[in-house]
């Protein structure tokens, strides 16, 4: 199995949740990507490309090969951060 995702990483949940809210009335995942992720994915929109299980942290896994896709989950915590997590698709 193989999934595409994107994410935004964060340090605090407060800011997770908060880039969550504006998501949810419509915001861009890209641009809010773009602007608030730490991860290096954030200059691409925070596109993750393509990966199979075991790629990424149990967590991240578990949102990515479990819950529903093209919704944005989260936060999700890791050792990294705070993650708001949207699947694009599975195969």
């Amino acid at each position: 199995m193989k999934a595409c995702a994107c994410h935004i990483l964060v340090k605090q949940k407060e800011q997770a949740e908060k880039i969550k809210a504006q998501l949810e009335k419509g915001g861009d995942f890209h641009k809010l990507a773009k602007k608030h992720s730490l991860c290096p994915s954030g200059k691409k929109g925070g596109d993750l490309g393509e990966f199979g299980p075991g790629q990424m942290v149990k967590a991240f896994d578990d949102v990515v090969f479990k819950k529903e896709v093209l919704k944005v989950h989260g936060p999700v915590k890791t050792k990294f951060g705070f993650h708001l997590i949207k699947t694009l698709y599975r195969s």
